[in-house]
């Protein structure tokens, strides 16, 4: 990371743009303020290095900021290591709000594999209907929850079920929770980088009577190219952070109940 402190001095643009995304690299949403006062140079300077950057590919505009390309998001092993502390407080937070639960969906992410070991050591008596092997996994460590893996192709990436045959299993069911996470959260809505599994996502959604967005703060102001919810279809957010500005305002207009942990 940027150290803070230091002389203010010149750096050369291609040095400033390396920097740029050495810093995306430890925080996946930067803001436009935040860069320039870490790399000592005006707003209107990082703007520009914003817009080459984009134009090569590197990065993705945000409203007042950037993220790492959105073709560019690790593996679902890779961001189990990311965030862990922020995700068990996470994971406690949700799962004290399915204590009346008997069915519930889970969407596959890290964040969601989390809040699955949450439920194994506390709940009993629950279903648990998934397209992720990893939540599948540290579920059936509980031998008193029911876990029903859905049919489908798999991505290897993401660990993960997903197509025309997960679709149509998930409309012939009902839950009292659908738990889903997002690559990215907006004033929009929630996204996700994957296409297919923002379908999925979108059908336990619909088949749900509440539905809880799970998202640490580096989802804030993301935008990623799946929106599979607009925010009057959610009615909680988990997240380690409150969150601020547009996206807060659109939550707010929305009713969402927000949970910071």
């Amino acid at each position: 990371m940027v150290e803070r402190g230091r002389p203010a001095m010149r750096i050369p643009r291609a040095e400033r743009r390396r920097r740029i995304l050495a810093e995306l690299e430890q925080a996946p949403s930067l803001r436009v303020g935040e860069l320039a006062a870490l790399l000592r140079v005006s707003t209107e300077t990082i703007r520009r290095d914003f817009e080459a950057l984009c134009a090569e590919g590197a990065l993705s505009r945000t409203y007042g900021g950037a993220v790492r390309s959105t073709t560019n998001e690790p593996g679902v092993q890779e961001r189990q290591g990311l965030f862990v502390e922020e995700r068990r407080r996470m994971a406690h937070v949700a799962t004290s709000l399915l204590s009346e639960a008997k069915l519930i969906f889970i969407g596959s992410g890290a964040t969601t594999t989390h809040i699955a070991r949450r439920i194994a050591a506390e709940m009993t008596d629950v279903t648990v209907v998934t397209h992720a092997f990893g939540v599948a996994s540290v579920l059936a460590l509980n031998p008193r929850i029911e876990v029903m893996l859905t049919p489908g192709y798999y991505h290897a990436g993401e660990g993960a079920l997903r197509g025309a045959h997960t679709l149509r299993f998930l409309e012939d069911l009902h839950a009292d929770w659908a738990i889903l996470g997002a690559s990215g959260l907006t004033m929009e809505g929630p996204s996700d980088a994957l296409m297919d599994m923002a379908e999925v996502y979108a059908a336990m959604g619909r088949r749900a009577r509440q539905r809880m967005v799970v998202a640490d703060h580096s989802k804030h102001d993301a935008l990623f190219p799946a929106r599979y919810a607009q925010w009057p279809g959610i009615d909680v957010l988990v997240t380690d952070r409150a969150p601020s500005g547009l996206l807060a305002r659109a939550l707010a207009t929305a009713s969402v109940r927000v949970v910071a942990s």
